[in-house]
C-alpha cells in the first residue's frame, strides 16, 4: 500500500511539473493577438509578410522558446539574437507567455518540409 501511494504521488508530481512546463495553447493565442504576432508572421503563421520572416506554425515549441528568449536578451548578450523589430516585440514577454506563445505556434499545422 505505501508502494502505491508513493507511485501514485510521483506520478501526481511528474504531470504537474509537466503542466508547469509545458505552455498553455488557449493563452499562448490570446498571447499572440494581444501581441499581434500576425501583422509579420502572417494570420496563419506560414505566410510571412515578407519572405525574410520565419514560417512559426508547426514549429517545435523549445525552439520557439529559445528564439524569444534570445531576442529578448538583445545583441550585447551570449546567446543571443539582435533583430530590432523582434527585440522589442519579446521584450514586454513574460517567461509564461513565452511558454504559452511557443505552445500554441507550435500547435498549429505547419507548411515546412524537410528535404530527403
Amino acid at each position: 500500500m505505501k508502494k502505491m501511494i508513493a507511485m501514485l504521488v510521483t506520478l501526481f508530481a511528474c504531470v504537474t511539473s509537466f503542466n508547469a512546463v509545458a505552455g498553455n495553447v488557449a493563452a499562448g493565442k490570446a498571447a499572440a493577438q494581444k501581441y499581434n504576432c500576425a501583422a509579420c508572421h502572417g494570420a496563419d503563421y506560414n505566410s510571412p509578410v515578407d519572405p525574410s520572416y520565419p514560417k512559426l506554425a508547426g514549429q517545435h515549441s523549445d525552439y520557439l522558446e529559445h528564439a524569444l528568449v534570445a531576442y529578448q536578451r538583445g545583441a550585447n548578450a551570449g546567446n543571443s539574437r539582435a533583430n530590432a523589430i523582434m527585440g522589442g516585440m519579446a521584450k514586454p514577454l513574460s517567461p509564461v507567455e513565452v511558454k504559452d506563445i511557443a505552445a500554441y505556434l507550435s500547435s498549429l499545422p505547419g507548411s515546412l518540409v524537410l528535404r530527403k
